[in-house]
């Protein structure tokens, strides 16, 4: 019997878990990961997806309806992918350099991601947003020798050290040696790779969000993002000839996630708005008139569409999850009653893809982010003993290395102690911890980070959080510990107001008595301070090393209650 070529075996597993889309059991069950000695995602899938069919692979959206939209087909993204490639190459682009890319939305950034994967280039994305000395960091430890940005951003590298060769997009007057991206296009089209790409080749460096610490240079390799992704299409529920809508920013890992791997394995189109720039009114609009059939975006976007107002359900949606933060019930209960559809939470990190999540075709658990996805085996772990906790006891996520993912990184760029901590004792520690309930649903509790004891009790934030966004007159909030001269530590709030509620006494109080009306006394919130805005990531997730540094900038109100002891 003939062996299956990388492309085959890829396939095979990919239609596995289509066909078993709606059954989970049987997906775990039978689903194992492809695991080729040498692969090249581009070169051997999206070509060859381009060779059987030229349906739209990626849709820009327009300033205008859907009229001003630019259609692009598998066959010429193909085409213009094989011939960026070419031009890199000939202006001294290498296998293994490190790629900066520093673009928005637009298709460059999708021509530019299938060539880099197709010379074995090692891609660094970076949001637009990034400073001057965030722009240093990732160029030095990056070990970056090419850049391609945005040519009006060019400015913001004036004097970056390194020798790097910049790459403009989108016209405008270059200065210092930039070249313009525009140039590829009296290159060849037709692309030969130079060699073989091994499976284990790096291809991205990702800079984590930085909630917490210092951002970690994260690497995956040729395998373990393209092939990897196949748990996050089985989650997000997408199928051939579906057209997906992800709301992310280039630059951060899941912009990789739902507008690349995802998608396009799956063989759907993929649809690119500004995010940055597109108000919720804007996106519930474009989940109408472009027919969206599967849309994912993080929490703070759900928030966002229900004050604006759901309205009527999108005629073609199917499938609508949200990662990159917990997602509170009271959201899931409001798109069910309003569209129909069950809202799915799920779980990931840049450090791997999917791992948990509520599968299609079953009701999402509320309060729960799901179970554990097609190729990933999850065990708690008490992190202090390193043993299995039981069910309803709180323990780190770990990720089992008897049976390795495929969509686990590689490691952390230059930091080998981090590494190996990460990889210790035959696990991959997440650092997240959660509960699971007899059934093996997993719900999030919080950084172990964020952990902290008030009163000898251990606080999760995430839990009184929730508390705090049932609350008619809070639209956001984050908890973090703030010293106490009796408990040590003790739970402080920061609240953004909804818009016709007072940033007040009285609404404070109301907030505090619903907190004292669903909490036990050791996990009352002893703080509140009202604030415009919290500090979030693009990703959507709170910056809670910022709120912890924070000094009270506003008006605190507190409330006084009984000393209790925990365990």
């Amino acid at each position: 019997m003939r062996a299956l070529s990388p492309a085959e075996e890829f396939l095979a597993a990919r239609d596995l878990l289509l066909l078993h889309r709606s059954d989970r059991a049987k997906a775990v069950a039978e689903f194992r990961w492809p695991r080729p000695a040498e692969f090249n995602w581009a070169l051997d899938w999206f070509d060859s997806v381009a060779a059987r069919q030229d349906r739209a692979a990626l849709r820009i959206v327009g300033s205008g309806g859907p009229e001003t939209d630019r259609l692009i087909g598998y066959g010429e993204l193909a085409r213009r992918s094989g011939q960026v490639a070419n031009w890199l190459r000939s202006i001294g682009v290498r296998r293994g350099d490190p790629l900066l890319l520093m673009l928005g939305n637009r298709e460059e950034v999708w021509e530019t991601m299938l060539a880099a994967i197709k010379l074995g280039v090692i891609v660094i994305p970076t949001y637009t947003t990034a400073t001057p000395q965030e722009l240093t960091d990732r160029l030095l430890r990056g070990g970056v020798r090419y850049v391609v940005a945005e040519s009006e951003l060019a400015d913001r590298f004036a004097g970056a050290p390194g020798g790097w060769t910049g790459i403009g997009v989108g016209g405008g007057d270059l200065a210092g040696g930039w070249l313009r991206y525009e140039d590829s296009a009296g290159a060849a089209v037709g692309f030969a790779p130079g060699g073989p790409t091994r499976a284990d080749d790096p291809l991205f460096r990702y800079f984590t969000s930085g909630t917490t610490s210092k951002p970690k240079m994260v690497e995956h390799t040729h395998v373990s993002y393209p092939v990897g992704h196949l748990s996050g299409m089985y989650w997000n529920g997408v199928r051939p000839g579906d057209v997906h809508l992800n709301i992310s920013a280039p630059g951060w890992a899941k912009h990789a996630w739902s507008s690349l791997f995802v998608p396009w394995n799956a063989e759907a189109t993929v649809v690119a708005l500004d995010a940055a720039r597109s108000t919720p009114a804007e996106i519930l609009g474009i989940l109408r008139s472009r027919r969206i059939s599967t849309f994912c975006a993080p929490p703070t976007v759900w928030r966002g569409m229900a004050a604006e107002g759901l309205g009527p359900r999108p005629p073609a949606l199917r499938e609508a999850v949200a990662a990159g933060e917990p997602l509170e019930p009271s959201l899931i209960e409001l798109v069910e009653r309003e569209w129909g559809i069950g809202l799915r939470d799920g779980y990931g990190q840049t450090e791997t893809t999917g791992q948990i999540g509520n599968p299609p075709g079953c009701p999402p658990a509320p309060g729960s982010m799901g179970f554990p996805l097609p190729g990933y085996t999850v065990v708690l772990l008490d992190p202090e003993t390193g043993q299995e906790v039981p069910d309803g006891r709180p323990g780190e996520i770990c990720l089992d290395l008897t049976d390795r993912p495929v969509g686990l990184m590689r490691g952390y760029v230059g930091d080998e102690a981090r590494t190996d901590k990460a990889f210790a004792d035959g696990y991959y520690h997440t650092g997240d911890l959660a509960l699971r309930t007899p059934d093996g649903a997993l719900t999030y509790l919080a950084r172990a980070d964020d952990m902290f004891k008030a009163f000898d009790h251990r606080i999760s934030p995430r839990e009184l959080e929730e508390v705090l966004l049932r609350h008619p007159a809070v639209a956001d909030a984050a908890v973090v510990p703030v010293p106490d001269p009796v408990g040590l530590w003790a739970p402080k709030a920061y609240v953004v107001a909804v818009a016709d509620h007072p940033a007040g006494a009285g609404t404070a109080h109301g907030i505090l008595e619903r907190v004292r009306a669903e909490l036990p006394p050791e996990k009352w919130v002893r703080v509140i301070e009202f604030v415009p805005s919290l500090p979030r990531t693009t990703s959507g997730k709170i910056r809670r090393a910022e709120l912890r540094e924070r000094a009270a900038d506003g008006v605190e109100y507190r409330i006084d209650v009984p000393e209790t002891h925990g365990d």
